[in-house]
């Protein structure tokens, strides 16, 4: 059975950090892209980060660029999401999302894209 759990969030003060963990069960990651998508009160999710099945490209929504990083451990089948230099603009709640098809160095940044779906972890930046 697949499942993804997401964990790591919380809350934060502006210009701080946080790394959000999703620990994919039931995945072959060498074999699985992944995604990073929020949703901020009374908007629609977004994208934020995506990576390739490969590992080898990732990409990143342009308000997020040169502050978060996106990356997977194949041997501990687990995928990050390292956030530096927040903002109050990027509470919500971030979901990590999978598509489990090999496709090499490609990337998906539609959420139609991706068949499994985690819970969500709730990220709040305020002071």
């Amino acid at each position: 059975q697949w499942q993804l759990v997401e964990s790591g969030g919380g809350l934060v003060q502006p210009g701080g950090s946080l790394r959000l963990s999703c620990a994919a069960s039931g995945f072959t990651l060498d074999y699985t892209g992944f995604g990073w998508f929020r949703q901020a009160p009374g908007k629609e999710r977004e994208g934020v980060s995506w990576i390739s099945s490969s590992g080898k490209i990732s990409d990143y929504a342009d308000s997020v660029k040169g502050r978060f990083t996106i990356s997977k451990d194949n041997a501990k089948n687990t995928v990050y999401l390292q956030m530096n230099n927040l903002k109050p603009e990027d509470t919500g709640i971030y979901y990590c999302a999978a598509r489990s098809a090999y496709s090499g160095n490609y990337i998906f940044t539609e959420e139609k894209m991706y068949q499994y779906w985690g819970q969500g972890t709730q990220v709040t930046v305020s002071s």
